[in-house]
């Protein structure tokens, strides 16, 4: 797929960028570099190939989510502003 100067700058007016003509021809061609890029790779036979999502192997480093009582009710309470004993109190919103 060719893209030409004039496709570059009907982008970059609709994207608003004021770009001069060095640029235009520039990205025209780096643009069109990539667009064959891709042409080729769509040419390979991807049949036989498994999908994936990342060609990089996930190793989770998460924990194992446990949950567990480390604090007491008590402890966590202490540093509210205010407590019926039980619960935080909060003001209320309307």
């Amino acid at each position: 797929m060719k893209i030409s100067p004039e496709e570059v700058a009907k982008v970059a007016r609709l994207a608003r960028l004021d770009l001069s003509l060095e640029k235009i021809s520039q990205y025209a061609g780096q643009l069109d570099g990539i667009l064959a890029y891709m042409d080729k790779l769509g040419e390979l036979d991807t049949s036989a190939v498994e999908p994936m999502y990342t060609p990089v192997d996930q190793v989770s480093v998460m924990r194992d989510d446990v949950s567990r009582k480390e604090f007491s009710r008590e402890d966590i309470l202490k540093n509210a502003p205010e407590t019926d004993g039980s619960f935080f109190i909060v003001p209320r919103i309307v």
